[in-house]
């Protein structure tokens, strides 16, 4: 073979890795597995094994271990994405749910029910750096401001959602919301935060430096999850009973498409790139591929056993 031969087939599977589609990791909470998902294609790949009950799922910037809560063993297990396997399993207290990963890939914070609290762990040893306390009863999401600097955490039994200061590990202040708040999501600056707050049927939008509410936008029915644009022009919730997502237009906080998903939507993601939404669907057993330039669904996705989340790398 000669030299341009060789330089061709080289940069042809450069340009092939550098084209692949993005995969999407489903925890399957009945089921006790991941589904792993090609976003390009839409096939399942396969099943990680995943403890006995799979709620909360977050990742590695690099997208090479996977963070999972297992309330069966009130545990955290790290998860290689390569081949599955259990790198580490990290106890935790009593009904971990929510997970979120740092974008510095420095923290894991992972909110723990009956302790009301956040478990701050170091992402690279597995190190239990804190237990934090928290006001709202029943802690869901504990979720990441985009410079590390906050925790915002949301509580079943709460009408507000608690904000933690990362380096001191402790709460410094709550912003007042609707009762049972759940989902949340930060704007790419960090300025803004979206929470859906379930029994308000609303979803509120937070000025994060001045720890205030600024507005309320009527949702769905339960609305649940929350999943925020990459460029800030989209939030969209997830409402439970409605079984529908609804995308907000973040220059007007007004509803602007109502897209039908399948039975129970809860957790949400985004490709990279903000081109598709995928919406887990606790009671169709599925994933609903939303187009979001379209606000349309492309298609519905089988995967294990009541999935709780997804996360996309």
């Amino acid at each position: 073979m000669n030299r341009f031969r060789i330089l061709s087939l080289f940069f042809l599977l450069l340009g092939g890795q550098a084209l692949a589609a993005p995969l999407a990791y489903v925890p399957n909470e009945k089921s006790g597995t991941v589904s792993v998902i090609d976003t390009g294609s839409g096939a399942v790949l396969r099943q990680i094994a995943a403890g006995k009950r799979p709620r909360g799922i977050a990742a590695d910037p690099a997208g090479t271990r996977l963070f999972v809560t297992d309330a069966a063993s009130n545990a955290l297990l790290v998860i290689d994405t390569a081949n599955g396997a259990l790198l580490r399993t990290i106890a935790l207290g009593k009904s971990p749910e929510g997970v979120s990963a740092s974008a510095d890939g420095r923290y894991v914070a992972v909110a723990v029910e009956e302790s009301n609290s956040v478990t701050l762990i170091d992402a690279r040893s597995g190190e239990v750096l804190a237990d934090i306390q928290v006001r709202g009863k029943n802690p869901e999401h504990a979720v990441f401001s985009p410079d590390a600097r906050w925790l915002l955490v949301s509580a079943e039994e709460a009408e507000q959602v608690d904000v933690i200061d990362v380096a001191a590990r402790k709460q410094s202040g709550s912003i007042a919301v609707g009762l049972r708040p759940r989902g949340m999501g930060f704007s790419a600056d960090g300025t803004r935060a979206y929470v859906a707050c379930e029994l308000a049927n609303a979803v509120y939008v937070l000025d994060m430096p001045a720890l205030k509410t600024l507005a309320r936008i009527p949702a769905g029915r339960n609305a649940n999850g929350i999943a925020v644009h990459p460029n800030g022009s989209r939030v969209y919730v997830s409402n439970g009973i409605d079984g529908s997502v609804m995308a907000i237009d973040t220059a007007t906080n007004a509803v602007v498409a109502t897209i039908a998903v399948g039975k129970r939507p809860w957790n949400m993601a985004l490709t990279p790139d903000g081109a598709r939404l995928y919406v887990a669907n606790g009671r169709s057993n599925s994933v609903s591929v939303i187009d979001t330039t379209a606000a349309a669904k492309q298609a519905d996705i089988a995967v294990g056993e009541l999935p709780w989340g997804v996360v996309i790398r």
